[in-house]
Protein backbone atom coordinates (compact mmCIF):
# COMPACT_ATOMS: atom_id res chain seq x y z
CA UNK A 1 0.00 0.00 0.00
CA UNK A 2 1.37 3.04 -1.22
CA UNK A 3 1.65 5.76 1.16
CA UNK A 4 0.53 9.65 0.75
CA UNK A 5 2.22 11.23 -2.35
CA UNK A 6 5.09 13.92 -1.59
CA UNK A 7 4.43 17.76 -1.88
CA UNK A 8 4.90 19.34 -5.00
CA UNK A 9 7.61 21.66 -4.50
CA UNK A 10 6.24 25.29 -6.34
CA UNK A 11 9.56 27.07 -5.32
CA UNK A 12 9.98 31.19 -4.39
CA UNK A 13 6.93 32.31 -5.73
CA UNK A 14 4.10 34.99 -5.50
CA UNK A 15 2.12 32.99 -2.96
CA UNK A 16 4.78 32.21 -0.47
CA UNK A 17 3.79 33.34 3.24
CA UNK A 18 0.12 32.85 2.11
CA UNK A 19 -1.93 29.33 3.52
CA UNK A 20 -2.30 26.75 0.65
CA UNK A 21 -6.05 28.20 -0.28
CA UNK A 22 -5.18 31.41 0.40
CA UNK A 23 -5.72 34.10 -2.38
CA UNK A 24 -3.63 37.58 -2.43
CA UNK A 25 -5.14 40.67 -1.84
CA UNK A 26 -6.08 42.58 -5.29
CA UNK A 27 -5.46 45.91 -3.77
CA UNK A 28 -1.77 44.25 -2.72
CA UNK A 29 -0.67 42.93 -6.12
CA UNK A 30 1.02 45.87 -7.65
CA UNK A 31 3.02 46.72 -4.07
CA UNK A 32 6.08 47.77 -4.78
CA UNK A 33 7.03 49.40 -1.37
CA UNK A 34 10.59 48.42 -0.43
CA UNK A 35 11.67 47.83 -4.20
CA UNK A 36 14.32 49.87 -6.00
CA UNK A 37 13.04 50.34 -10.15
CA UNK A 38 15.35 51.75 -12.30
CA UNK A 39 13.85 52.65 -15.77
CA UNK A 40 15.70 54.00 -19.16
CA UNK A 41 14.17 56.73 -20.79
CA UNK A 42 12.47 57.80 -17.66
CA UNK A 43 12.15 61.18 -18.25
CA UNK A 44 9.26 61.04 -20.69
CA UNK A 45 6.85 59.50 -22.43
CA UNK A 46 6.24 55.94 -21.53
CA UNK A 47 9.48 56.01 -19.29
CA UNK A 48 7.56 59.22 -17.13
CA UNK A 49 4.40 57.40 -17.25
CA UNK A 50 6.40 54.32 -15.66
CA UNK A 51 8.50 56.39 -13.21
CA UNK A 52 5.07 58.28 -11.72
CA UNK A 53 2.90 54.55 -11.98
CA UNK A 54 5.80 52.66 -9.65
CA UNK A 55 6.49 55.81 -7.32
CA UNK A 56 2.50 55.55 -6.88
CA UNK A 57 2.57 52.21 -6.02
CA UNK A 58 5.56 52.34 -3.33
CA UNK A 59 8.67 52.16 -5.64
CA UNK A 60 11.61 54.13 -4.75
CA UNK A 61 12.92 55.39 -8.43
CA UNK A 62 16.36 55.59 -9.88
CA UNK A 63 15.31 57.92 -13.49
CA UNK A 64 18.17 57.61 -16.17
CA UNK A 65 18.14 59.88 -19.65
CA UNK A 66 20.60 61.49 -21.96
CA UNK A 67 19.43 64.94 -20.31
CA UNK A 68 20.02 65.58 -16.85
CA UNK A 69 17.70 68.51 -16.14
CA UNK A 70 14.56 66.20 -17.16
CA UNK A 71 15.72 63.35 -15.00
CA UNK A 72 15.81 65.74 -12.19
CA UNK A 73 12.68 67.25 -13.10
CA UNK A 74 10.41 63.79 -12.84
CA UNK A 75 12.63 62.96 -9.58
CA UNK A 76 11.57 66.11 -8.16
CA UNK A 77 8.07 65.19 -8.70
CA UNK A 78 8.77 61.62 -7.08
CA UNK A 79 9.94 63.57 -3.98
CA UNK A 80 7.38 65.88 -3.48
CA UNK A 81 5.20 62.71 -3.86
CA UNK A 82 7.14 61.54 -0.72
CA UNK A 83 9.43 58.76 -2.50
CA UNK A 84 13.09 58.49 -2.93
CA UNK A 85 14.54 59.11 -6.53
CA UNK A 86 17.69 59.89 -7.81
CA UNK A 87 18.45 61.23 -11.07
CA UNK A 88 21.44 60.27 -13.61
CA UNK A 89 22.36 61.39 -16.91
CA UNK A 90 23.40 57.89 -19.00
CA UNK A 91 23.75 57.70 -22.93
CA UNK A 92 22.68 53.94 -22.84
CA UNK A 93 24.51 53.31 -25.95
CA UNK A 94 27.79 53.86 -23.81
CA UNK A 95 28.82 51.09 -22.15
CA UNK A 96 31.10 53.57 -20.04
CA UNK A 97 27.85 55.28 -18.94
CA UNK A 98 25.95 52.44 -17.87
CA UNK A 99 29.03 51.58 -15.44
CA UNK A 100 28.76 55.02 -14.17
CA UNK A 101 24.88 54.32 -14.32
CA UNK A 102 25.34 51.34 -12.27
CA UNK A 103 27.59 52.76 -9.87
CA UNK A 104 25.39 55.82 -9.09
CA UNK A 105 22.37 53.16 -8.90
CA UNK A 106 23.45 50.72 -6.16
CA UNK A 107 26.22 53.33 -4.06
CA UNK A 108 22.42 54.91 -3.53
CA UNK A 109 20.23 52.38 -2.62
CA UNK A 110 22.23 49.47 -2.54
CA UNK A 111 20.16 47.23 -4.93
CA UNK A 112 18.24 47.00 -8.01
CA UNK A 113 14.52 44.82 -8.21
CA UNK A 114 13.56 46.12 -11.26
CA UNK A 115 15.00 47.28 -14.15
CA UNK A 116 12.98 48.63 -16.79
CA UNK A 117 15.02 49.34 -20.38
CA UNK A 118 13.08 51.90 -22.06
CA UNK A 119 15.14 54.43 -23.86
CA UNK A 120 14.80 54.07 -27.63
CA UNK A 121 14.71 55.60 -31.17
CA UNK A 122 13.14 55.13 -33.94
CA UNK A 123 14.05 57.84 -36.75
CA UNK A 124 12.18 57.25 -40.18
CA UNK A 125 14.57 56.61 -43.49
CA UNK A 126 13.26 57.03 -47.21
CA UNK A 127 14.63 53.50 -48.16
CA UNK A 128 17.09 50.97 -46.35
CA UNK A 129 19.89 52.08 -49.10
CA UNK A 130 19.98 55.71 -47.72
CA UNK A 131 20.28 54.60 -44.19
CA UNK A 132 23.91 55.72 -43.12
CA UNK A 133 26.49 53.92 -41.29
CA UNK A 134 26.64 56.53 -38.14
CA UNK A 135 22.72 56.27 -37.83
CA UNK A 136 22.86 52.90 -38.25
CA UNK A 137 24.96 52.09 -35.24
CA UNK A 138 23.50 55.05 -32.78
CA UNK A 139 19.88 52.93 -33.31
CA UNK A 140 22.07 49.01 -32.83
CA UNK A 141 23.33 51.63 -29.59
CA UNK A 142 20.07 52.88 -28.23
CA UNK A 143 17.75 49.96 -28.97
CA UNK A 144 19.89 46.85 -28.21
CA UNK A 145 23.71 47.06 -27.50
CA UNK A 146 23.07 49.55 -24.27
CA UNK A 147 19.84 47.61 -23.49
CA UNK A 148 21.28 43.96 -23.93
CA UNK A 149 24.51 45.53 -21.24
CA UNK A 150 22.59 46.58 -18.76
CA UNK A 151 20.31 43.04 -18.76
CA UNK A 152 23.55 41.45 -18.26
CA UNK A 153 25.01 43.51 -15.39
CA UNK A 154 21.97 44.04 -13.48
CA UNK A 155 20.82 40.18 -14.22
CA UNK A 156 24.40 39.10 -12.58
CA UNK A 157 23.88 41.59 -9.34
CA UNK A 158 19.99 40.33 -9.25
CA UNK A 159 20.78 37.02 -8.93
CA UNK A 160 23.34 37.83 -6.30
CA UNK A 161 20.87 39.58 -4.23
CA UNK A 162 18.47 36.68 -4.66
CA UNK A 163 16.13 37.54 -8.12
CA UNK A 164 14.69 40.96 -9.65
CA UNK A 165 12.92 41.49 -12.19
CA UNK A 166 13.82 43.12 -15.47
CA UNK A 167 11.51 44.30 -18.32
CA UNK A 168 12.90 45.24 -21.49
CA UNK A 169 10.88 47.89 -23.92
CA UNK A 170 10.46 46.33 -27.45
CA UNK A 171 8.09 47.33 -30.05
CA UNK A 172 5.56 46.18 -32.69
CA UNK A 173 7.88 46.59 -35.08
CA UNK A 174 9.97 43.64 -34.03
CA UNK A 175 7.03 41.34 -35.04
CA UNK A 176 5.60 43.48 -38.04
CA UNK A 177 8.50 45.51 -39.54
CA UNK A 178 7.94 48.26 -41.66
CA UNK A 179 9.91 49.63 -44.48
CA UNK A 180 11.15 52.93 -43.45
CA UNK A 181 12.37 51.48 -39.77
CA UNK A 182 13.81 48.62 -41.19
CA UNK A 183 17.24 48.87 -38.80
CA UNK A 184 14.81 49.68 -35.40
CA UNK A 185 12.95 47.15 -35.88
CA UNK A 186 16.01 44.58 -36.90
CA UNK A 187 17.69 46.20 -33.52
CA UNK A 188 14.61 45.29 -31.33
CA UNK A 189 13.74 42.16 -32.50
CA UNK A 190 17.79 40.77 -31.90
CA UNK A 191 16.52 42.49 -28.26
CA UNK A 192 13.58 40.18 -27.86
CA UNK A 193 15.90 37.31 -28.83
CA UNK A 194 18.72 38.12 -26.03
CA UNK A 195 15.60 38.47 -23.61
CA UNK A 196 14.81 35.40 -24.16
CA UNK A 197 18.21 34.03 -23.81
CA UNK A 198 19.19 36.17 -20.79
CA UNK A 199 15.80 34.81 -19.11
CA UNK A 200 16.61 31.55 -19.69
CA UNK A 201 20.35 31.83 -18.28
CA UNK A 202 19.04 32.81 -14.91
CA UNK A 203 15.69 31.76 -14.41
CA UNK A 204 16.63 29.04 -11.65
CA UNK A 205 18.46 32.23 -10.24
CA UNK A 206 15.31 33.99 -9.54
CA UNK A 207 15.95 36.70 -12.00
CA UNK A 208 12.93 36.85 -14.62
CA UNK A 209 13.77 38.87 -17.57
CA UNK A 210 10.10 39.73 -19.72
CA UNK A 211 9.59 41.59 -22.91
CA UNK A 212 6.58 44.75 -23.67
CA UNK A 213 6.23 45.47 -26.87
CA UNK A 214 4.27 48.22 -27.01
CA UNK A 215 2.07 49.42 -30.40
CA UNK A 216 1.11 53.00 -31.47
CA UNK A 217 1.25 55.52 -28.37
CA UNK A 218 1.21 59.02 -28.20
CA UNK A 219 4.38 60.06 -27.29
CA UNK A 220 7.57 62.18 -28.64
CA UNK A 221 8.20 59.51 -31.39
CA UNK A 222 4.71 60.31 -32.53
CA UNK A 223 5.64 63.74 -34.06
CA UNK A 224 7.18 62.20 -36.38
CA UNK A 225 4.03 59.72 -37.90
CA UNK A 226 4.16 60.31 -41.48
CA UNK A 227 0.43 59.96 -41.70
CA UNK A 228 -0.98 59.41 -38.04
CA UNK A 229 -4.86 58.86 -39.09
CA UNK A 230 -3.37 55.72 -41.18
CA UNK A 231 -1.25 54.54 -37.35
CA UNK A 232 -5.16 54.60 -35.65
CA UNK A 233 -6.36 52.46 -37.86
CA UNK A 234 -3.91 50.10 -37.56
CA UNK A 235 -5.26 48.85 -34.74
CA UNK A 236 -8.43 46.98 -34.13
CA UNK A 237 -9.19 49.33 -31.44
CA UNK A 238 -8.73 52.52 -34.05
CA UNK A 239 -6.93 54.28 -31.35
CA UNK A 240 -3.12 55.49 -30.48
CA UNK A 241 -2.69 54.97 -26.75
CA UNK A 242 -2.16 57.04 -23.77
CA UNK A 243 1.85 56.81 -22.58
CA UNK A 244 -0.12 55.70 -19.31
CA UNK A 245 -1.57 52.39 -20.45
CA UNK A 246 1.80 51.06 -20.45
CA UNK A 247 2.23 51.17 -16.84
CA UNK A 248 0.15 48.00 -15.58
CA UNK A 249 1.75 45.63 -18.20
CA UNK A 250 4.92 46.70 -16.53
CA UNK A 251 3.75 46.45 -12.89
CA UNK A 252 2.62 42.95 -13.63
CA UNK A 253 6.21 41.68 -15.05
CA UNK A 254 7.03 44.12 -11.92
CA UNK A 255 5.01 42.17 -9.33
CA UNK A 256 5.89 38.81 -7.56
CA UNK A 257 2.58 37.34 -8.60
CA UNK A 258 3.96 37.48 -12.19
CA UNK A 259 7.01 34.90 -10.64
CA UNK A 260 6.31 32.14 -13.15
CA UNK A 261 6.60 33.99 -15.79
CA UNK A 262 10.04 34.82 -17.57
CA UNK A 263 10.61 34.98 -21.61
CA UNK A 264 7.53 36.39 -22.14
CA UNK A 265 7.09 38.98 -25.03
CA UNK A 266 3.64 40.68 -24.24
CA UNK A 267 1.96 42.98 -26.95
CA UNK A 268 0.41 46.55 -25.92
CA UNK A 269 -0.68 47.49 -29.34
CA UNK A 270 -4.66 48.13 -29.48
CA UNK A 271 -4.97 44.62 -31.38
CA UNK A 272 -2.95 45.10 -34.04
CA UNK A 273 -3.73 42.87 -37.15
Amino acid sequence: MSGPKPAIDTGRNGFNGLDADELPDPSKLFDMSGKTVLITGGSRGMGRAMSHGFAAAGADVIVTSRKLDACEAVAAEIRSAGRRALAVACHVGKWDDIERLMEAAYGEFGRIDVLINNAGMSPASPSSDSVSEALFDKILDVNFKGPFRLTAKVAKRMAEQGGGSIINVSSLSAIRPSPATSPYAGAKAALNAASVAIALEYAARGVRVNVIAPGAFATDIAQGWADPEQVRLRAASQRVADPREIVTAALYFASDFSSFTTGANLRVDGGRA
